[in-house]
């Protein structure tokens, strides 16, 4: 039944090789997904996830939207439920995107159960809780994250307003932290990574990792 929302998540997130039947576009990107993080700590002021925010694109929101409206049999609200169960079983094998350090180590990211799927302003809303294998402590500590695409076929970016600045609440802490500073820092590919990707056709499959270099870095600096 839901063969079409498969077929249309993973145009949005996870293969650059379908393009719902249209023309073949150049470049990557080829839409783009605005997030908000908070950072959610237990009582000891120790990070246990990441709870993530993703509006896709108007286009792509649109897209999907009328192919949700035409399923037989399903309302609206069961097939964002559906479609929020493919878009975290597709995300899973790939980390969910996201990459998080804490004073430049690796941190391990567990299994996503927390998950809802909705529609608010005309665009889909993807939101889940990406929780931490362990507590990480803040204290004298800087923790770095970065959401991104592997492929870039999908540009992702903080949440901005209209002059490109970081919106207020595209960073927050779920516990005030007054000793820690928040800060998005912007991305900035060499200009041969970037003639490289404009040249990929929505058909190529772009260098692994290519998305890492135009992610946007968050940071929360407990130092």
């Amino acid at each position: 039944m839901y063969w079409k929302i498969q077929r249309f998540f993973c145009v949005m997130v996870v293969l650059s090789t379908l393009l719902l039947g249209s023309p073949v576009a150049l470049a990557h990107p080829h839409g783009w997904i605005d997030l908000s993080i908070k950072v959610i700590s237990d009582e000891q002021g120790r990070v246990i996830a990441l709870e993530q925010r993703w509006r896709m694109d108007p286009f792509y929101s649109l897209v999907v939207m009328e192919e949700l409206g035409q399923v037989e049999g399903a309302s609206m609200e069961q097939g964002l439920a559906e479609l929020g169960h493919e878009i975290r079983d597709n995300l899973a094998p790939m980390d969910y995107f996201t990459e998080i350090h804490l004073d430049g180590k690796a941190i391990d990211t567990g299994d996503v159960s927390e998950y809802t799927t909705r529609v608010s302003d005309g665009r889909l809303v993807f939101m889940f809780r990406l929780p931490l294998i362990e507590p990480q402590p803040l204290a004298d500590a800087q923790l770095a994250y970065q959401v991104f695409d592997p492929t870039y076929y999908l540009e992702m970016v903080h949440e901005a307003d209209t002059q490109q600045r970081i919106n207020d609440d595209a960073l927050t802490l779920q516990q005030e932290m007054p000793e820690c500073a928040l800060s998005v820092k912007a991305a900035d590919p060499d200009p041969e990574v970037v003639m490289r990707a404009a040249l990929l056709d929505a058909d190529e499959q772009g260098e692994p990792g290519l998305g890492r270099y135009f992610a946007e870095t968050g940071l929360i600096d407990c130092r």
